[in-house]
């Protein structure tokens, strides 16, 4: 059976499109640099420098995140580095801007005069993010096989949140 020419061309081009869209689909706002450009997004709107994709500090993410990929549960790895982990339901692709966005919105509980997050709220995940000597990062995104939610961590190397120490006030004692 002979098919126009014209059909054979758009059917492949169809074909094509479904591809690619299901490339971008699936790395859409994941990728290394995506984590890096959200997380220097919100360093820079605090004044501080920026962090970069470690390949070693990924690959700490990487292995933490296939292990949490049978039950998802937020659990920190208690590793070496500083860490950030976020879980999504299932029924939404979500994404690393999803998670960086939900840490930086703890903005609002925290209080760099007193160093303190407002009475029985978090704020330690935004410190993690814009804490000024974690430099290096690495994140991994896996969907949970349980529930097929999303489950995403970042590593930051050296770790933040060092008691008594503020994230990005360069004038503090612990800076000098």
């Amino acid at each position: 059976m002979a098919f126009p020419k014209h059909s054979l061309l758009a059917a492949f081009a169809a074909v094509a499109m479904a591809v690619a869209l299901a490339a971008t689909t699936a790395s859409a706002q994941n990728t290394p640099q995506d984590f890096v450009n959200l997380h220097n997004r919100a360093r820079a709107a605090d004044g501080v420098g920026p962090v970069t994709w470690d390949a070693r500090v990924a690959r700490y993410a990487r292995d933490y995140a296939a292990r949490r990929a049978g039950d998802c549960r937020l659990v920190h790895s208690g590793g070496p580095y500083g860490e950030n982990i976020f879980w999504g339901s299932a029924g939404r692709a979500w994404s690393a801007a999803d998670a960086v966005r939900s840490w930086v919105e703890e903005k609002r509980y925290y209080h760099l005069s007193t160093n303190t997050c407002d009475p029985g709220k978090v704020c330690g995940h935004y410190t993690q993010v814009v804490w000024r000597r974690s430099t290096r990062i690495g994140c991994a995104r896996v969907v949970c096989a349980a529930n097929r939610g999303v489950f995403i961590v970042c590593s930051y190397d050296p770790p933040g949140n060092i008691n008594g120490q503020r994230p990005f006030l360069t004038l503090d004692a612990a800076a000098k």
